[in-house]
């Protein structure tokens, strides 16, 4: 027997395999604990953490569509584009009634359907990546760049490049507000991944999503609708991208077309990082939130020290390929 395999109780513990699947929460305490060292305790201070997280809500939303569409062993480089385009569109229609200049004069909706109508729009961008990579037989690397540009640029057009500001409070609160002194993103974050694990571990869609990234094939031959379970998958990506996008706008009380610029990167790595595989089939919504949260840990931290925002950029593209290398020798091992 290997000396890293245990039995116990009639069962196999192999601790190669358990380090591997928790050694992300071990670098995440590591990454608290340097990062308290280095700032003197100020990373540690309550409200801190807080912001930390209220902070990552909008990234980790997203990352838990894009671990979807990596299981898959698709990729999703429009999200990013696709909550700019709902955050202007849902903060067009949720603009004040006395506003110097809305952008439709008269025109009052209630907030939720402003919401829905973000919501709608990122679902319908997402629908357009599916229907592409599923349809048409599109890479999603090309289909979803494509989708990138085109979203961006329509949300230029749409704001003639400009900010929609003097929103309804009610839009704001999505960003800003609280319930019983929770903020309001961390709770829809929460919410998203709780909901995302349920869809993926115990629904025949999550089962599909499994099965088709671990071999599309195989998958086809079994009577799964292959086409179908894309068009879901990317379209789920892109409603929670647009719910990210809106959480944005109201945290700054804009809706900016350059909104959510670089997100996708970090998106990706979160969901890289948490353990998802590039190769498919593999991958946990536990992990990405962990991912997530080490991101933001690693933003703010940086912040802390003064770091360069430019230095920033390259110290997240030097994880990324470390968990990408990570990824394929856990892969080559197994």
């Amino acid at each position: 027997m290997s000396t890293n395999t245990v039995e116990k109780s009639g069962s196999t513990f192999n601790l190669g395999d358990f380090v591997r699947t928790y050694a992300i929460i071990g670098i995440l305490i590591a990454f608290v604990i340097a990062l308290a060292i280095l700032t003197e305790g100020n990373f540690m201070q309550g409200q801190n953490l807080v912001n930390v997280v209220r902070q990552v809500a909008a990234i980790g939303i997203i990352a838990a569509g894009m671990t979807v569409v990596i299981i898959s062993t698709g990729i999703d480089l429009s999200v990013g584009s696709i909550a700019a385009l709902s955050a202007v569109v849902a903060a067009s229609l949720a603009q004040q009634s006395t506003a110097a200049t809305p952008m439709y004069p008269g025109l009052q909706l209630p907030v939720i359907l402003a919401i829905a109508a973000g919501l709608a729009v990122g679902a319908a961008a997402g629908f357009v990546n599916g229907f592409l990579v599923a349809g048409f037989k599109i890479a999603p690397f090309i289909a979803t760049l494509g989708m990138m540009t085109a979203a961006r640029g329509v949300a230029l057009i749409y704001t003639n490049g400009r900010p929609v500001s003097k929103l309804e409070e009610g839009f704001n609160w999505l960003g800003q507000g609280d319930i019983i002194g929770v903020p309001v993103p961390i709770i829809l974050f929460l919410v998203v991944a709780i909901g995302v694990h349920v869809l993926l571990n115990y629904t025949k869609f999550g089962r599909y999503v499994y099965a088709i990234g671990g071999n599309e094939q195989a998958a086809r031959v079994s009577g799964i609708n292959i086409a179908r379970v894309k068009v879901g998958i990317y379209t789920l990506c892109g409603l929670l991208s647009g719910l990210a996008g809106m959480l944005l706008a109201g945290r700054i009380g804009s809706g900016n077309p350059q909104l959510g610029t670089g997100i996708e990167l970090d998106a990706i790595t979160a969901a890289v990082i948490g353990g998802t595989s590039f190769n498919g089939g593999l991958g946990t919504i536990w992990g990405t939130i962990v991912g997530a949260l080490i991101i933001g840990i690693i933003n703010n931290g940086l912040d802390l020290m003064n770091v360069s925002p430019f230095m920033q950029q390259v110290v997240k593209g030097a994880i990324i390929v470390i968990a990408i290398i990570i990824d394929e020798r856990k892969n080559k091992h197994a």
